[in-house]
C-alpha cells in the first residue's frame, strides 16, 4: 500500500512537467478552512481570482474556470463553439495534439490532421504555412476552425502562435482559432487579445503551481457569438450561465473552494515577481537545462531552436538505451521523478520538466540527479551537464531575488 506519509531523507524532486511542485505558500492558502460558497467572502475570492487570470492570459474577456482538468477544458471549448459534423483542422505536433484530435473525433466533429512526416512533426512547431495553404484551398469554408497546441509537453517544443494567427488572416478565412496553452500558461509568454485567439485552453497544475483540478477558457466575443448558435450537446460545460453568474463572483455548482484559495495566493505570488520576469526565468532556466544536455552529448528532443520550450527539455537516448529504465534508475536511486516519453517517443526520450516553483539550485539538484543516473546506467558522456549548467547560470547571473540583512 502506498504510504504517503513515509520518503527517504530529504525531499522528493517531482522533475516531470506538471504537475509541478506547489510551493508551501500555495499549501498554506489551500489549507484554510472551506467558506459558504453563496456567502460574501467567497463572492469577494471568486471576483479577485477572475479578475486576476485575466492579467495571465492577457485578455480584457471572460476566462471561464472549471472544476476540471485540462482535457475538460478541451471539450469545453469545443463543444460550446461547434456543432455535430463541424470539420476542424488541427496539427499534429505531439501526443496531446492527438489526444484533442481523438476527442473531436469521439464529439462527432471531422478533424483534418495536418502534420509533417513520421516524428519529425514531434520535433518542431505548427508549420504556419501549411495551415494558410489549407485554408486557402477551403474557399467553402467548411473548416469552422484551427486547434492548434502552444505549448506541447510531450516533446519540449513551444509554436508560434502570433504565426498561425497571420496564416488564418492571410487565407482571408473565418474559422475559429483555439489554442491548448495547459502547460506553457504563467511559464511562457502568452497573449490571447494580441494574437486574437478566440479559446484559449490552459490548467492549474503547471505554470500556476497548483494541484491539478481547475482548468480555464479564456473566451473572445467571436467564440461567445459562435457559442449561440453550436449545436453540440452541452450541460456542465456551457459557458452562458456560468459567466453571468461569474459577474457576481459565483458559479452556478459547488466550485472547488480550497483550489480557488491557492489560485489566489499564485496569483499574488506570479504578480509579486512580475509576470515577464516569470517568463524570464523560465527562459533562462531552460537555456541552461539545453547546455547540459549539450554536454552532456545527449540530443535534445526539439530540432528547431526557434521553437524551444522554456517549460521542459526532452532529452534523446542513445540509441539501444531504454529511457524508461533510465528514470526508473533515477528514481530509484535518487528519489527523482522525469517525464516518461509519450505515444512514438515511448522509451525513446525523457523529459526535464523546469517550470513553476524552480530556481537556480532545483535545476542544478535535477541535472546532477540526471547525470549520475546516467553514469549509472551506463551511458557514456561526452562531457559535464552539471558543469556546463553551472558556468550558464553563473554567466548570465539572473537578479537578486532577495536581499540580505546588512
Amino acid at each position: 500500500m502506498l504510504k504517503l506519509d513515509f520518503h527517504p531523507a530529504g525531499r522528493h524532486f517531482l522533475q516531470i512537467p506538471g504537475p509541478s511542485p506547489v510551493p508551501d505558500r500555495i499549501l498554506r492558502a489551500m489549507s484554510y478552512p472551506t467558506i459558504d460558497h453563496r456567502g460574501p467572502e467567497f463572492g469577494a475570492l471568486g471576483l479577485k481570482v477572475l479578475e486576476g487570470i485575466k492579467s495571465i492570459f492577457k485578455t480584457a474577456q471572460p476566462v471561464v474556470i472549471y472544476p476540471a482538468s485540462g482535457t475538460g477544458a478541451w471539450e469545453a471549448a469545443l463543444c460550446n463553439t461547434l456543432s455535430p459534423g463541424d470539420t476542424v483542422l488541427m496539427f499534429e505536433t505531439g501526443h496531446f495534439a492527438t489526444l484533442w484530435k481523438k476527442m473531436a473525433e469521439n464529439l462527432g466533429l471531422k478533424p483534418e490532421f495536418l502534420g509533417l512526416p513520421g516524428t519529425e512533426g514531434w520535433r518542431r512547431g505548427v508549420q504556419a504555412d501549411m495551415i494558410e495553404a489549407r485554408l486557402r484551398e477551403d474557399t467553402q469554408h467548411k473548416i469552422k476552425a484551427v486547434c492548434v497546441v502552444h505549448n506541447e509537453t510531450s516533446t519540449g517544443v513551444t509554436s508560434d502562435i502570433a504565426a498561425v494567427r497571420r496564416a488564418i488572416d492571410a487565407a482571408g478565412h473565418p474559422a475559429l482559432f483555439l489554442v491548448d496553452t495547459i502547460s506553457g500558461l504563467a511559464s511562457a509568454d502568452y497573449r490571447h487579445d494580441d494574437w486574437g485567439v478566440d479559446v484559449t485552453v490552459s490548467g492549474s497544475q503547471k505554470g500556476l503551481m497548483l494541484p491539478p483540478g481547475i482548468s480555464f477558457n479564456a473566451v473572445s466575443k467571436k467564440a461567445i457569438e459562435a457559442s449561440k448558435s453550436a449545436k453540440l450537446p452541452r450541460a456542465f460545460w456551457a459557458w452562458d450561465e456560468i459567466i453571468e453568474m461569474n459577474k457576481s463572483g459565483y458559479w452556478p455548482y459547488t466550485p472547488n473552494t480550497n483550489l480557488l484559495y491557492g489560485l489566489s495566493e499564485a496569483l499574488e505570488m506570479i504578480g509579486d515577481e512580475g509576470l515577464d520576469n516569470v517568463f524570464a526565468r523560465h527562459q533562462r532556466l531552460a537555456a541552461a537545462c539545453r547546455a547540459a544536455v549539450s554536454a552532456w552529448g545527449l540530443e535534445i528532443q526539439c530540432a528547431d531552436p526557434a521553437v524551444y520550450s522554456p517549460v521542459l527539455t526532452g532529452v534523446m537516448t542513445p540509441e539501444g538505451v531504454d529511457a524508461d529504465a533510465v528514470r526508473k534508475l533515477i528514481y530509484e536511486k535518487f528519489d527523482m521523478s522525469l517525464g516518461t516519453g509519450l505515444g512514438k517517443l515511448k522509451g525513446r526520450m525523457f523529459r526535464i520538466g523546469h517550470l513553476g516553483d524552480c530556481n537556480d539550485l532545483t535545476l542544478m539538484a535535477t541535472l546532477t540527479g540526471c547525470e549520475m543516473g546516467l553514469k549509472l546506467a551506463g551511458v557514456k558522456l561526452a562531457g559535464s551537464g552539471v558543469l556546463a549548467a553551472m558556468d550558464f547560470l553563473t554567466n548570465n547571473v539572473a537578479a537578486p531575488a532577495l536581499k540580505a540583512a546588512a
